[in-house]
């Protein structure tokens, strides 16, 4: 049965998350008691500083008369944060007198701290699904639970080390408390302390050479008949949590039980040695993984001479993404331009829908295969029509051997997309041009959670966005965390920049707002999957190889028209291109099998 002390895993996860606040500042805010009301809609706006609305309640009570500087308090900060970033900024000013008596109260209310965490894992087995599939005896349901309350307990060290708003623990945060310290304590002169400090560090990593020698340099200084012992708390700490993590081993490599080891000081000789060969394993495939990226970047393994890696994964901190640039010349990102303007109906590509992201846009979209019937029916350049075919197609081998070389990567939907901002509806905008998601599976942001279900499009493996301009306000593109709130990198668009990334859950990604002029760019999704090619790209290349073979008829008029449309991407456009003579459209019922297939758009590259 549930506990009657503990609340439900949803109710603690809203409180985590500081939901009461959300309703509070709405209800002091209808009592017109403002000052509780801005307290508490600052409080939640700390934990979630990507709330668009709560952002947008900020900034209008920061514009109200009788609003006071001080209303503005996080009335949920834990003492040992608030203790701590203020004992790092006297450290950092190098006030160290002050820092000393700051990160001394944090030590002490972060271990306080400590102790409530692992009275909250005592209590009944919580996970119901894991429940049902063990069905385990007596003997078997006791282990369990017990692990499970002894994992819970080494987990609470990253939960006094995540800072409201973040979603990654600050690492080592207890032994950085006692690195900072015994520094502090040399440059106040006081060596017993800075000596005491230094020995406890030295629990966790007994091999540290720096740690070491300054060890030496405190026992010459204090004399080697001084007595310097770790402190009793960090003491206890340290053989506490080192017992716990023997047992929770013993499970792992006994019991089938799983575990991640919040820290990194874990002793080898505590870790099996299966777990060890697993994370040798583990180190050597991302070794080689970085030797293969060290190597691809020697041969220069990209298709296209020019083409500059701007900034890779790391750089980009996550997996699986790239940006590339000048993968289109000026003057092509400029004939592309001219063929967004055909792009008139609004949400073209996406069953007609205006503005499917926000009313403070518009949206327009061209398909390839709208882009060559507009070129059939003369209302475009055969030329530009093309040159979308062989832009997105440049890309795809670009993604494709940079990412999955050796293994082919097919469309799986390609739009050329224009983003104009409103005028007019501007002001005070708080939403996205396109809400943050994944591309093939419907983010769970609460959960953590990425579900391959439809509707996503399941089979998308990769996507990319080659960008036509830069003359325009916001539209970036960024990264998050599976969090939706977290921002982990963020592209600036430009022409001929081309950003690739996986498109799966290690990738959430939206487009800021477009607050002013017209963003453009070529979206593209590639699947491995062939079953799921893009139909459409196939019918367009049809129509591109039936004008190729009209092209090699003698008609002189036909011939002109043909030795127009077929310039070289790079090459500058023929006069009078706006003109539309009828012999240039294409005649639906043109014989097409007494004719060889002389051109094919692929045959560029």
């Amino acid at each position: 049965a549930p506990s009657a002390h503990r609340a439900s895993r949803a109710v603690r996860r809203d409180f985590a998350r500081r939901e009461p606040y959300n309703y509070l500042q709405v209800a002091f805010f209808k009592l017109k008691k403002l000052d509780q009301a801005v307290s508490a809609a600052h409080t939640f706006f700390v934990a979630n500083p990507q709330h668009l609305q709560m952002r947008e309640d900020i900034e209008k009570y920061r514009r109200m008369s009788g609003v006071k500087s001080d209303s503005f308090r996080d009335l949920e900060a834990t003492p040992h944060w608030e203790a701590y970033e203020a004992g790092v900024q006297h450290y950092d000013a190098d006030e160290y007198l002050q820092a000393v008596a700051r990160l001394e109260e944090s030590l002490t209310e972060a271990l306080s701290a400590l102790e409530e965490c692992r009275a909250l894992c005592e209590g009944p087995w919580e996970d119901e699904d894991e429940e049902e599939k063990m069905q385990p005896g007596l003997y078997e349901a006791i282990a369990a639970h017990y692990i499970q309350v002894l994992k819970c307990r080494q987990q609470c060290v990253l939960e006094i080390a995540t800072k409201p708003g973040r979603i990654s623990a600050t690492e080592d945060f207890i032994p950085s408390h006692l690195d900072l310290l015994q520094f502090a304590y040399s440059q106040v002169g006081n060596q017993t302390l800075a000596a005491e400090c230094a020995v406890s560090y030295l629990l966790f990593y007994p091999t540290d050479e720096p740690m070491l020698e300054k060890m030496k340099q405190y026992r010459t200084e204090l004399g080697e008949d001084t007595a310097v012992t770790a402190r009793q708390s960090i003491q206890h700490y340290m053989q506490r949590s080192l017992m716990e993590k023997k047992l929770i081993y013993y499970a792992v490599e006994h019991l089938g039980e799983t575990f991640n080891d919040p820290d990194l000081w874990t002793p080898d000789e505590l870790i099996p040695e299966n777990l060890k060969e697993k994370y040798r394993e583990d180190q050597e495939k991302q070794k080689q993984e970085t030797l293969d990226v060290e190597e691809r970047e020697k041969r220069g393994s990209l298709p296209f001479e020019g083409i500059a890696v701007t900034m890779d994964s790391q750089q980009m901190n996550g997996t699986q993404r790239v940006v590339f640039d000048r993968v289109l010349t000026e003057s092509e990102c400029k004939d592309l331009l001219r063929l967004t303007k055909a792009a008139g109906e609004a949400g073209d590509g996406y069953r007609a829908r205006r503005s499917p992201h926000t009313p403070h846009e518009r949206f327009e979209g061209l398909t390839v295969l709208k882009a060559m019937q507009l070129a059939q029916n003369g209302d475009v350049e055969w030329r530009d029509a093309k040159l979308l075919l062989q832009a997105s197609e440049k890309s795809r081998r670009i993604i494709e051997s940079y990412f999955t070389p050796g293994k082919k990567l097919h469309f799986s939907f390609t739009h050329l997309v224009c983003r104009t901002a409103v005028d007019g509806e501007q002001e005070g905008r708080m939403d996205l041009s396109h809400p943050v998601h994944a591309d093939n599976c419907l983010l769970d942001p609460e959960g953590q959670e990425c579900w391959k279900e439809p509707p996503a499009y399941v089979y998308r493996d990769y996507s990319g966005i080659l960008y036509l301009n830069d003359d325009f306000q916001g539209g970036g593109l960024f990264f998050t965390e599976m969090d939706t709130v977290t921002v982990t990198a963020e592209v600036h668009p430009k022409c001929g920049r081309l950003v690739a990334f996986s498109s799966g859950k290690e990738n959430p990604h939206g487009v800021w707002a477009v607050s002013r002029g017209r963003r453009c760019a070529i979206a593209l999704w590639y699947t491995h999957s062939q079953e799921h090619a893009e139909q459409e790209r196939v019918k367009a290349q049809e129509l591109m190889e039936q004008r190729a073979v009209e092209q090699d008829q003698p008609d002189g008029d036909e011939r002109q028209g043909a030795d127009r449309s077929s310039r070289s991407s790079s090459e500058p456009p023929a006069p009078n291109r706006g003109t539309k003579p009828a012999d240039r459209r294409q005649k639906p019922g043109s014989d097409r099998k007494q004719h060889p297939k002389v051109l094919r758009v692929r045959d560029e590259f």
